[in-house]
């Protein structure tokens, strides 16, 4: 049947129309000419559609924009110039067929399905946004997007070649040279979308020039020193990349718990990159991790007092990076830190680094007196560093949950490691495989320092060094029972 042919008769309520315009687009969209006999083609179902299109794709590019975009115009216009062509098109068939019906049957199927496309894109950004798709769907996504737009321009050629009965080859040459120049359109705006964030040139404020080092020295001076006679643990967090707000709330929520539950407060320094604490916070770089650690070594009992170290960023093969712009920063080279360390004079450490292939540091920071934890397994991802979270996957599951229900690394761990794999496989993403390491020595000092830690009675430093005799209390401090070795041994790789 011809294009001349064709009569659409419209029905007598709107919101019939509306479902019937529906139906027609969905009829287009599997590829077939029924969308004719559905399609109400009136001025008013274009001018609703129109504004639905419009409104689904503002809604997408809003969802898709990143922190700090803006409205763009260019991007809008890049938009709007495809149903204007497609109106455009309709108008002419009109004129060449005779059939004035024709006016808006091709724009209003294409603004259908574009909304309807339009809306599942949103939908799958809104979910890819908050972490709740399969890591290995995130790479399919723009092809998945750029396949929709294809799609509805192709079913609209589609239905209307074969409507006019035109030859398969004509079909095969419209149809590729349709896919040439719209895949090439798509990537040349690809960068002009309707929500674009300006690129910004990071600056320090003066302020924060003069105050980042007296935030440094007042952290410094803050940790106070060990009691004699007890062994109490410092806390000492690492906050590498400063462009996603995870990193930083990951540290400071484990610090908190550390200085309310555990007791470390007067004991602990938080080193933060981020955007936004630079007149707040010292930031962290290896001058001021390496300041950190001999503070904290200074202050601290070398045979009774531990120190966990956590550090939460992005990292690669045997680095943590430390990144906040505009201030250049070295990486964190896992050789480096156990040279920091070793020079600190710090002896018993609990070292847990939240990254993608933590577990590399794995090998360098092992030694006899060291427990190292990882996110995960040095050829292996982590998961939750989203704009969103507040804490990482492993953080969440060691820190926030696990530490709170149990009074073992060991048994935290083994839990977090349960939570985790949970979650990962929910999500379908390829499990991190988080990993623990105890040296020989820690080994058997670290139930008497994990008492100290669980310890939520917290005794005074006379209940530590007094007599217990007749209280059936249990001295809160590495034991005379420890080996000689433990106590006198040297902190030596055990590679």
């Amino acid at each position: 049947m011809s294009l001349t042919s064709l009569k659409t008769i419209s029905l007598q309520r709107f919101s019939l129309n509306f479902a019937a315009n529906i139906i027609a687009a969905l009829w287009m969209l599997v590829g077939s000419t029924r969308a004719f006999s559905w399609v109400k083609p009136t001025f008013l179902q274009f001018a609703l559609f129109a504004l639905l299109a419009l409104g689904s794709n503002v809604l997408f590019s809003w969802l898709a924009a990143e922190s700090g975009s803006v409205f763009n115009e260019q991007g809008l216009v890049s938009y709007l110039i495809w149903p204007v062509i497609i109106l455009l098109g309709g108008i002419i068939l009109a004129r060449r067929s005779g059939n004035q019906t024709l006016v808006f049957v091709p724009v209003v199927l294409w603004l259908i399905a574009d909304t309807l496309s339009a809306l599942l894109q949103s939908m799958v950004q809104f979910l890819g946004s908050h972490g709740w798709l399969p890591n290995w769907s995130y790479s399919f996504l723009p092809i998945l997007f750029l396949v929709l737009f294809l799609w509805q321009t192709l079913a609209l050629l589609w239905i209307f070649a074969r409507r006019q009965r035109t030859p398969w080859w004509e079909r095969i040459i419209v149809l590729v040279g349709a896919v040439a120049l719209l895949t090439i359109w798509q990537r040349n705006v690809a960068d002009q979308p309707i929500f674009k964030q300006i690129p910004v040139q990071p600056v320090i404020k003066e302020a924060a020039l003069y105050q980042q080092p007296r935030l440094l020295q007042q952290a410094l001076d803050s940790i106070d020193p060990s009691v004699s006679g007890a062994s109490d643990w410092y806390f000492m967090g690492v906050a590498g990349f400063s462009e996603q707000n995870v990193f930083r709330s990951e540290i400071n929520k484990v610090r908190e718990l550390f200085d309310v539950r555990f007791g470390t407060s007067g004991r602990s320094l938080s080193l933060i990159n981020n955007t936004y604490s630079w007149l707040d916070e010292p930031v962290a770089t290896k001058t001021s991790i390496l300041r950190g650690l001999k503070r904290i070594g200074q202050q601290m009992n070398a045979d009774e007092d531990v120190l966990l170290l956590t550090l939460s960023s992005h990292g690669d093969q045997d680095i943590i990076q430390l990144v906040n712009p505009p201030l250049e920063m070295d990486n964190l080279e896992a050789a480096w830190l156990r040279e920091a360390l070793d020079a600190s004079g710090i002896r018993w450490r609990v070292i847990v680094v939240s990254a993608c292939y933590s577990g590399s540091f794995i090998d360098e920071l092992t030694s006899p007196t060291t427990v190292v934890i990882t996110a995960s397994a040095a050829d292996k991802m982590s998961f939750g560093c989203t704009n969103t979270a507040e804490m990482t996957y492993f953080g969440q599951a060691f820190f926030a949950e696990s530490l709170r229900e149990n009074t073992s690394f060991a048994a935290a761990f083994k839990d977090a490691s349960l939570r985790v794999s949970e979650r990962e496989g929910f999500m379908g993403f390829e499990p991190s495989e988080p990993q623990m390491v105890i040296g020989s020595l820690m080994e058997t000092a670290l139930p008497a320092f994990e008492q100290v830690l669980f310890d939520k009675t917290r005794p005074t430093v006379a209940d530590i060094t007094g007599s217990n005799e007749g209280s059936g209390a249990t001295i809160n401090r590495l034991p005379d029972t420890v080996p000689e070795s433990v106590s006198n041994a040297a902190v030596t790789d055990e590679r």
